[in-house]
């Protein structure tokens, strides 16, 4: 499921989907493709755009490193937690499936 904010109507009527941008706090590696993302415990997968993958592999990223111990940071832990809300935000359904 697409947010309604990042749907946009053309001069033919039909609906293009516009990306978010993603943030300035974001860090991470910015992608230019999208692909399909498999959730690694369930097995369920959905389609993300150039800037969902790129916040995807950042979370995912962040997340094996606050576990391992590596980067356990209050700054590291901030930025994860934006990390998600940015995606729960963007897109509800992606994050339901891959992140929740």
């Amino acid at each position: 499921m697409v947010s309604k904010e990042n749907l946009k109507y053309n001069d033919s009527g039909t609906v293009d989907f516009v990306a978010t941008p993603l943030p300035k706090w974001f860090k991470g590696e910015c992608y230019t493709h999208g692909a399909e993302v498999t959730n690694r415990f369930g097995g369920d997968s959905c389609q993300l755009n150039a800037e969902e993958l790129s916040m995807y592999d950042f979370v995912i990223g962040a997340s094996d490193m606050a576990e391992m111990g590596i980067f356990n940071t209050p700054q590291h832990i901030a930025d994860l937690r934006k990390g998600l809300d940015w995606f729960r935000k963007n897109n509800p359904s992606a994050y339901m499936t891959l992140l929740d």
